[in-house]
């Protein structure tokens, strides 16, 4: 028996994304896709979301950066980055050659370059579509972070709906009062499917030295820590929406993304397992097709959402 692992967000969009299976790397953990293209076969992949990109270039935070943590780690990269305009020059025209879709990861401080930078990714053909990384502070709205209110995630939601045919996946932040709202909100206002989790804010103490480790103070807390967290979002996202939802926060195996399908998700993605083991990717993805084999499901309708009250697959 073969396997269903196909997997379309925005089927009903001028550009459809159709992955081969539902497994995505993490915006953050993957670089542009092109720096793994020498070690994996990523057309193994369901799609590549790369790292998050700006209007213009961004140096960064300050060192440094990175600290382990129990089952996790925590960072603080500051959304380095060359800018909208070398990305566009440098790597989009290798992407056709990767054999995945590619998803441009966008972030910004204001609406107006969410939207520079949506307009500018709508004339390169090998951007399959963007998630909004709307765990960014609005500056002009008081700093706060346009993901932890729903109206203004529903309000930048709306604007790049009006100016890109192509399929939008809002990455939400569980740092708001109600991450199930802002999901509600956003899919109003258009997006074809919502991402979650993104990390979780943190601190970590050098005690030796008296400050925080981070040079830029807190940072974000990623890996297996926050997974059973992310899962229970997932959960409660799912039931409230209609768009897919793509799960995300400590996935290292097979069993890991099992949860998050289970519990609603309609596609995972993979990160910071991946700086450890590059090819986690690739074993999640084969891995899954293995298990649905060997316990007869044929498509992955039949288990997602299965943990949810009555057993119930969301179509």
């Amino acid at each position: 028996m073969s396997q269903e692992t196909s997997v379309t967000i925005g089927a009903g969009t001028p550009r459809p994304l159709t992955m081969r299976n539902p497994v995505m790397s993490a915006a953050g953990t993957f670089g542009y896709g092109v720096e793994y293209a020498r070690l994996l076969d990523l057309s193994r992949v369901g799609a590549i979301v790369t790292k998050s990109t700006t209007v213009r270039p961004r140096a960064g935070a300050s060192m440094p950066r990175w600290v382990e943590t129990p089952s996790g780690v925590l960072n603080a990269i500051g959304l380095n980055n060359p800018g909208i305009g070398r990305v566009l020059r440098e790597y989009a025209p290798k992407w056709s050659s990767l054999r995945a879709p590619v998803v441009l990861s966008i972030a910004g401080e204001s609406v107006e370059e969410y939207v520079e930078i949506a307009q500018r990714a709508e004339e390169a053909e090998a951007i399959a579509g963007l998630e909004l990384n709307v765990s960014c502070p609005n500056v002009s709205e008081g700093g706060a972070l346009f993901g932890s209110d729903p109206v203004q995630a529903a309000s930048i939601t709306g604007a790049l709906r009006a100016v890109t045919s192509l399929p939008l996946i809002v990455k939400l932040t569980p740092n708001a009062a109600s991450v199930a709202e802002v999901a509600m909100a956003v899919e109003a206002a258009g997006a074809d499917a919502v991402s979650l989790v993104n990390t979780i804010a943190g601190l970590v103490i050098d005690v030796e030295g008296r400050r925080p480790f981070l040079g830029n103070g807190g940072g974000g807390l990623s890996g297996p820590a926050i997974r059973p967290v992310a899962v229970r979002l997932v959960w409660d996202v799912a039931r409230v929406v209609t768009v897919p939802v793509v799960g995300l926060g400590g996935i290292a195996r097979v069993e890991d993304a099992l949860q998050f399908i289970m519990a609603g998700a309609s596609a995972v993605q993979v990160g910071s397992a991946g700086f450890a083991k590059p090819d986690t990717i690739i074993r999640v993805a084969e891995d899954l097709a293995d298990w649905m084999a060997r316990h007869g499901v044929a498509s992955l309708d039949e288990i997602r959402g299965c943990a949810m009250p009555g057993c119930e697959g969301r179509e």
